[in-house]
Parts: C-alpha cells; sequence; structure tokens
C-alpha cells in the first residue's frame, strides 16, 4: 500500500532515503512506513525537556532540563548507544599512600562508581564572551567498589596483598568547567563539548578493604585503621586521577548524546514552532 500525499515544509529523510520537500505542484508517492517513519522524526525523545530561547527563566529551564535527563542516564538510551552509568566503571587508580623506598602503595582497578546520576545543580553560568561555563553539582553520595592490590610497609607491618576495596564519599560537591563548540551536519546544528575540569570536595568518608588474600587479621585491622583516619589523605592522593578520569568521561557522555540532538531539539530558537509532540 502506498499514499499520496502533498508536500509539506518540514525536511525528513525517509527510511527509502526520500525527501518530502516543499517543491511547488510536486506529489511524493510515499509508502505507509516511511509516513511513520517520517512522522516519527517529528517527536522530541522524551529524555529531552525543551528549552526556549529567551525565555527570561533560562538558567532554571536548562537545570530542569538536566534534572529531567537525570533517570535516562542511570538506565542508559539504547537508541543512542549510551550506556547505564550506574555504575560507571572506570579501569584503574595507584595510589603511593606513605613515602620512602618500602612506601605503602594500593592500585585500585575493576571500580565501579555508584550515585553519579542522583546529582542536584545547585548553581550554573552559561558562557560568555568565550570564557567557559560553570556549575555546581551535589551528590548525597558516591559509592565505589573495586578490587585492590598493595605492596610495601604500612606502620611497621609488611602489607602485600589483594582483595576487595569500599569507600563510601558522602555530601559530594562539584563544580564543573567546561568549554563547547557548535558543528554543523546534514543542515542541523550541533553543540559539542571541548573539554571538562572536575572538581569536588567531600563531606565524609568511610573506606575499607575485605576479603584479603592470605592475610591475618591484625594486618585487615591495620589497614582499615589507617584508611579511617587517613580518609581526607587518601582522598586527596586519588583526587588527580579521579579528577582526570571523571572530566574524561563526562565530556564523552556529554557528546554521545549531544551528537544525536540537534541543538535546537534541546534550545528552541524563538522563531521555531517545532515542540514536543503530545
Amino acid at each position: 500500500y502506498s499514499l499520496i500525499i502533498p508536500d509539506v515544509f518540514y525536511i525528513c529523510p525517509t527510511r527509502n532515503n526520500i525527501l518530502i520537500s516543499k517543491v511547488e505542484g510536486l506529489l511524493k508517492r510515499l509508502t505507509l512506513d516511511d509516513l511513520k517513519h517520517c512522522i516519527g522524526q517529528w517527536k522530541i525523545p522524551p529524555y529531552i525537556k525543551q528549552c526556549k530561547e529567551g525565555d527570561p527563566h533560562i538558567i532554571k529551564c536548562l537545570i530542569d532540563a538536566v534534572h529531567h535527563l537525570s533517570p535516562y542516564l542511570a538506565s542508559g538510551i539504547p537508541e543512542i548507544e549510551l550506556p547505564p552509568v550506574e555504575p560507571f566503571r572506570m579501569e584503574e587508580l595507584s595510589l603511593s599512600l606513605t613515602t620512602g623506598p618500602n612506601g605503602y602503595k594500593v592500585t585500585l582497578s575493576d571500580i565501579d562508581i555508584f550515585g553519579a546520576s542522583n546529582f542536584t545543580i545547585n548553581k550554573l553560568k552559561l558562557s560568555e564572551n568565550g570564557k567557559p561555563f560553570e556549575a555546581e553539582i551535589y551528590m548525597p553520595e558516591l559509592r565505589i567498589n573495586s578490587k585492590y592490590s598493595s605492596s610495601g610497609v604500612l606502620i611497621i607491618l609488611p602489607a602485600s596483598g589483594k582483595g576487595s576495596f569500599h569507600g563510601r564519599f558522602g555530601s559530594v560537591t562539584a563544580t564543573v568547567r567546561g568549554k563547547t563548540s557548535t558543528n554543523v551536519k546534514e543542515g542541523k546544528k550541533y553543540l559539542h563539548v571541548d573539554a571538562l575540569n572536575f572538581d569536588m570536595k567531600v563531606k565524609t568518608i568511610n573506606m575499607g578493604v575485605k576479603n584479603v588474600y592470605r592475610n591475618s587479621r591484625i594486618l585487615v585491622e591495620a589497614m582499615n585503621l589507617f584508611l579511617r583516619e587517613n580518609g581526607q589523605e587518601v582522598l586527596h592522593v586519588m583526587t588527580p586521577q579521579l579528577r582526570n578520569k571523571l572530566s574524561h568521561l563526562f565530556v564523552s557522555i556529554s557528546n554521545q548524546l549531544l551528537t544525536h540532538v540537534p541543538l535546537d531539539t534541546f534550545y528552541v530558537p524563538k522563531n521555531s514552532s517545532v515542540s514536543a509532540a503530545s
């Protein structure tokens, strides 16, 4: 079956790569599947909350739009090949926790971080005159589960071993600064995140190890005592690597989303009448 329909003003690629365009006096023959596909192009993805140019409350709208996106980030968005961020995985962190020839060194691997999708944006400052945009983000808790291996001497005890590491970071406040650019693809303008800087402050820290292979109870208790009493110092050692890895991760997540969503889909120009389908 097929339908004959007059041309429309909206340009839309069909499954057969036919364009519905405004050509005076011309009629197109489209299959029903073509028509369904084209109508689908007019719908705004459910994970997008639109904001409009000129809105006097544009900052609040943009913050609400990112909050609206949060549960979709947690579970992933298969249609744009965006994997879930709960948990997101980091490969490795290497930490030197004490100095000296037999300093205590820990390597964390297969790191799963939970809680990153549960966030609130407290402040947002848009880019002006080439300056980076800036956001302050609050996360109630980040949890880390990973494997660990250690070497060296802790206090006076040889501390080489392997096991599992667990950490809870409470009341995390992150400051994100970044630069963006735009590019044009198939007549549509897309936003791109060029760089992000990520800093964070953590109010409460609880870290520990368990399932330690071939290690005595005394050593395990010494390791956990060290982590409890030196949590902020351990975090300070972790921070440069953690900041760098999180920055790269968030750039990747942002651009995986933005490369599939034209700018005017989530930031609608004043003269546009396109909006989310009811």
